[in-house]
This record gives structure tokens, sequence and C-alpha cells, in this order.
């Protein structure tokens, strides 16, 4: 299992409506300058479906991340199952003004498990930043 994490300047109820609205997913899933994600749907609830497409900018790569939720506890926790199986989490722990938010995931095989958790950490990076700057 790979985890990464971050503590966000943020009270909890902001962390999580920035992390489950598509309108803010497609301006924070991003792990690098050069990549964006042009299209995100979230039906959060228990056997919704969330799709977001990350790519490059120039579009020579590019990938849907895709799976269903399968437990969804308001305000503290999201478990999800990836389209390949694979199981993941993401927890929000209230530290009063700051929140601490942690993904855990199941790795992909034909990946390195050292290049995922830091693209992860980039994204998990990328979701502080604009956190801390939205207004």
């Amino acid at each position: 299992m790979i985890k990464v994490q971050n503590t966000i300047e943020a009270p909890i109820e902001k962390i999580w409506e920035l992390w489950t609205l598509p309108e803010h997913i497609m301006n924070w899933n991003i792990p690098f300058a050069d990549w964006h994600t042009p299209y995100a749907e979230n039906d959060l609830k228990v056997g919704g479906k969330f799709k977001f497409t990350m790519a490059s900018k120039d579009g020579n790569e590019g990938f849907d991340f895709e799976g269903i939720y399968t437990k969804i506890e308001k305000l503290s926790l999201i478990e999800y199952r990836l389209l390949d199986n694979r199981k993941a989490s993401v927890r929000f722990e209230n530290l009063d003004t700051k929140t601490k938010l942690t993904e855990a995931f199941e790795p992909e095989a034909t990946l390195s498990e050292e290049m995922q958790e830091q693209f992860c950490q980039a994204v998990i990076q990328n979701f502080k930043k604009y956190v801390e700057n939205f207004k």
C-alpha cells in the first residue's frame, strides 16, 4: 500500500468541497505544470462513479482515472475501487484550523512504486497549494 499525506491550512469543510466538486478537481488534479485535467465527473455516493481525465497539455500522454465509491463518511473518509480492482482511500482529519489529508492506494503493477508515490504526492501538494490560495 502506498500512502501520501499533507497538512493543509484550511477547515475540513472547505477541503471536502474542493476535493469533491468536479469544477475544483479540474483545477488541482495535476502532477506537473505541463499537465492538466480537462474533464472530471464525480458522483460522490456509495456505488457512484468518478472519472478524471489527466493529460499532458501537448496531448502526447494521458489517461482516465476512474472507479466506483465503496464507502463515504462525509468530512472524514472516501473509499473507492479503481476499474482494475485496486483499492484506495482518502482520509480527512480535522486539526482545528488545519486538515490532514491522507491518500492510500494499492500500487499498479506496471509502474514503479516510487514513481506512483511521487506522482500522487505531487497531486496532493498541488491540492494544498490550490486550497490555500482559493478565495
